[in-house]
């Protein structure tokens, strides 16, 4: 696990600090800490927050750290689509839900696919740029498999800009990492993009 993690410093805050944090947040927003109803939403809270940024205790490249070479000769594109993700805009700390597409081509060795859904579930389960999550993923399975090429494409509806803002539903925002043959090559970027028809499943 990586050591060099700035999430590392949660453990030095106790939980009842997080917990009154959370209730100076509610007086903030104008309501009553004390009145029944949130008189246990502050312990909630911090519960969802173990849940939704467990991803900053995850080493994604643990995960890529087994590999399989008997693939009897296979070289081909390997694709996995729709995973799905939750995560939460570092900027409001509003969520960002949607789907991640990998594919990339085997040079030599290949890894479970649970593997793959692992490593976008721990960038995803923390404060996160969809940007980056997205060149996080690719870098890491390039990083673990030296592939030929790796794609990753991402989807995410973005709550602070739905919720808050310029308040427009039904936006979706599309990012992708491409390195190696899917960067280089057209008919190999054109192939990975038509088995995941991103935008065209609805």
């Amino acid at each position: 696990m990586s050591t060099n993690n700035p999430a590392d410093t949660r453990h030095n805050i106790r939980r009842d600090a997080a917990e009154a944090a959370v209730r100076t947040l509610l007086q903030w927003a104008g309501d009553d800490p004390s009145r029944e109803g949130l008189l246990d939403t502050p312990r909630r809270v911090v519960k969802a927050y173990e849940d939704w940024f467990s991803g900053y205790a995850l080493d994604a490249d643990t995960y890529m750290a087994r590999t399989f070479e008997e693939v009897g000769g296979y070289d081909e594109m390997v694709v996995l689509r729709d995973i799905d993700y939750e995560s939460h805009c570092e900027h409001h700390m509003a969520p960002i839900i949607g789907k991640v597409h990998i594919g990339y081509l085997p040079a030599g060795k290949v890894v479970g696919i649970s593997k793959l859904a692992r490593v976008v579930e721990a960038y995803a389960r923390r404060f996160q740029v969809q940007e980056k999550m997205t060149a996080q993923i690719a870098d890491c399975i390039q990083r673990a498999l030296q592939p030929r090429g790796v794609g990753v494409v991402v989807e995410g509806a973005h709550e602070c800009m739905t919720t808050r803002g310029v308040h427009k539903r039904g936006v979706s925002m599309i990012t992708s990492k491409m390195l190696g043959s899917f960067r280089e090559d057209a008919r190999t970027r054109a192939e990975f993009l038509r088995f995941i028809e991103v935008g065209n499943k609805r």
